[in-house]
């Protein structure tokens, strides 16, 4: 899985929101320049994490739906 993690921040970083419904494809559009984005995405084996980044883009994290 750390691949897959790795592969979906480079994806987040360019603006794929993963598994996001349109909301909150929408959302992370409208907060490209001063809020927090979040995109969900789906590792090979079926496990669901999260990828955030601060509004500042001081830290991004990787949570798990438990973590969430």
């Amino acid at each position: 899985m750390p691949y897959e993690v790795d592969e979906a921040l480079l994806r987040h970083q360019a603006g794929d929101w993963g598994n996001n419904d349109a909301q909150g494809r929408e959302e992370n559009e409208r907060n490209l320049v001063h809020g927090p984005l979040a995109s969900i995405f789906e590792g090979s084996r079926g496990v669901k994490f999260y990828i955030i980044t601060e509004g500042d883009r001081s830290v991004t994290t990787v949570l798990l739906p438990q973590e969430y």
